[in-house]
């Protein structure tokens, strides 16, 4: 978890600085969800992610040196099209059942995502055909600058599980152990063959929707709230770890994010006929 805060913090620092150009979507304040989910899961299981990836990749066993995608680990990449996941994850699910391969397929997306239609026919033929699939609605009360009360007619994204014929269950987002807790009964119910689970998160985002993005339609009290139940704070409260395990965690952590910041600075620029490699049609 703390490896993903630091991750997001240097990236926010180096798009800053002008070092790196574009946007990008952080992850801060969610840690305990991408962490707490991975923890339940096995190293052949799958997972798919969204444009807010980074700490999903890094939970997986990602190397910070790299990202987007890494079949070794099972992270079937992220993905920038609101939703865009989730059919791919239902037709790894699909295909880890035809093959009897035992593996569970994760698929995240935000609360934004499940108004799309999309989340409606993955959920609804994960459903009729029983698929070994974790669906994980990280809600972090905002879909770019949109309220989830506006556009959420019920409090709980959750519930919308029943209507498709298995189980939702609310989380508390910024508690590793719940989340952990909650994935691997979920985990357990689709290896046995029983089919999906809807996983609700309740989370926050310390960052605004992407770079460019001032967060001016929330406020600051909000914001502080959400702060004071920091997941990594929870955690280290949990664990009871002192001051000096901490601090030695922390050192760890920022060499691995120095050498990355490094690997990537002395890293070669791509040959333009880089753009066709890995590229496939059907």
């Amino acid at each position: 978890m703390l490896l993903i805060r630091r991750f997001e913090e240097k990236l926010d620092e180096l798009f800053s600085s002008g070092v790196i150009k574009g946007t990008s979507h952080l992850y801060a304040g969610q840690e305990a969800v991408a962490v707490g989910v991975c923890a339940a899961l096995e190293n052949a299981d799958l997972m798919t992610s969204t444009h807010r990836g980074h700490g999903h990749f890094l939970a997986k066993g990602g190397d910070p040196n790299t990202h987007v995608a890494d079949y070794s680990i099972g992270f079937l990449g992220s993905n920038g099209i609101t939703a865009g996941g989730l059919p791919i994850a239902t037709g790894a699910a699909l295909s880890a059942q035809m093959r009897g391969s035992g593996q569970v397929v994760v698929s995240f997306f935000g609360e934004g995502g499940a108004n799309q239609g999309t989340f409606h026919e993955s959920l609804n033929m994960a459903a009729i055909w029983r698929l070994p699939i974790l669906f994980i609605c990280e809600n972090n009360q905002y879909a770019m600058s949109t309220r989830f009360d506006e556009a959420f007619a019920t409090p709980d994204i959750a519930a919308r599980a029943a209507g498709y014929g298995f189980p939702g269950e609310i989380v508390d987002g910024s508690d590793f152990f719940a989340v952990q807790n909650a994935v691997e009964k979920a985990a357990t119910r689709a290896r046995n063959g029983h089919g999906p689970t809807l996983l609700e998160a309740k989370t926050y985002r310390y960052y605004g929707h992407s770079k460019s993005d001032k967060c001016e339609y929330r406020t600051r009290d909000e914001e502080n709230d959400w702060k004071s139940r920091d997941p990594i704070k929870k955690l280290r409260a949990k664990c009871e770890i002192s001051d000096a395990d901490f601090e030695a965690i922390f050192s760890e952590i920022e060499a691995q994010i120095k050498g990355a910041v490094e690997f990537a600075r002395t890293s070669p620029e791509p040959e333009i006929e880089d753009l066709e490699l890995e590229l496939f049609a059907a």
